[in-house]
């Protein structure tokens, strides 16, 4: 039998413990509260004693979150995420099954789990992928702790956790989207250094051109051989519309009014080609033509 020290400084509690079970200064002997805390019903006597129950365990908490540290959380928060899984544990606690510590631990060790892997990425991915992440994790580290051996591959990993190769790849490429590298970060050193940002395309409006030109082509096929030429030599050409005007023998307004005409005849034309495409590609998919 160990004597220990409750945490909450109210003197001290034997309890039995089985051997080799360690005892940690943090677990009072608050089975009794426990009992009491069932059988009352909800109202200002039950809230205080579950308060009381909360802010003795509360050491226990905060040394599970220290387990965590140094993982891109802080301390204080991670003790809030345990207290947060103490109090759970705390109001789902049944006393007949057990000490109170065996069912807190997991309790709060899986909330906090749960907020690095709900809240922690910085990248969004599914949980299976997540999944994967850890398992690879711990497989990299059990085969690197193994004597003799040097840096697991990835048929290694997919041997030691049962998984696919392409699963151990899928969790390997995980391991880098946990955090983000900030575009402002620069990728060498020396004076030459540059940021990441430097290596991003920018935006080609080139392929714009390309595809308004492709699909101008039929339109312009389809105008009268005086339209199209007055066209050319509006806009590609650069002449003015007196210019065309004089060349062609009639007046300045008529000139204009071709040219918005054919236009206009154009990109209906376009306009038409490209509905008529969304319509043929949506027909082809079942339920879209009815």
């Amino acid at each position: 039998m160990l004597v220990e020290t409750s945490a909450n400084g109210s003197g001290v509690s034997a309890r039995p413990h089985g051997p080799g079970q360690r005892v940690h200064d943090d677990a009072p002997d608050t089975i009794a509260d426990f009992v009491r805390l069932a059988a009352l019903e909800e109202g200002p006597e039950r809230e205080a004693l579950r308060d009381e129950l909360v802010e003795t365990w509360l050491p226990m908490a905060h040394r599970i979150a220290g387990r965590f540290r140094n993982r891109g959380e802080s301390l204080e928060d991670l003790r809030q995420v345990a207290a947060v899984g103490l109090l759970k544990a705390v109001d789902r606690f049944e006393p007949e099954r057990g000490a109170f510590e065996s069912y807190a631990v997991p309790t709060i060790t899986g909330e906090i789990k749960r907020h690095f892997r709900d809240r922690m990425w910085a990248l969004r991915v599914p949980r299976r992928v997540q999944e994967l992440r850890n398992k690879v994790r711990v497989a990299r580290r059990e085969l690197s702790q193994t004597a003799g051996s040097g840096t697991p591959t990835i048929a290694d990993i997919a041997a030691h956790t049962k998984l696919t190769e392409e699963e151990v790849t899928a969790g390997m490429e995980a391991l880098d989207s946990y955090s983000t590298l900030s575009l402002d970060a620069e990728v060498a050193a020396g004076d030459d250094g540059y940021s990441l940002v430097d290596t991003l395309g920018a935006l080609d409006t080139s392929y714009d051109t390309v595809v308004d030109r492709e699909a101008a082509k039929e339109g312009l096929r389809q105008l009268p051989e005086r339209e199209r030429a007055i066209l050319y030599m509006r806009f590609f050409e650069d002449m003015t519309q007196s210019r065309i005007a004089e060349q062609l023998g009639i007046s300045q307004m008529h000139v204009s009014r071709l040219i918005s005409r054919s236009c206009a005849r154009v990109r209906d034309e376009a306009l038409g080609a490209q509905k008529g495409q969304v319509r043929r590609e949506g027909g082809d998919r079942p339920g879209l033509d009815r």
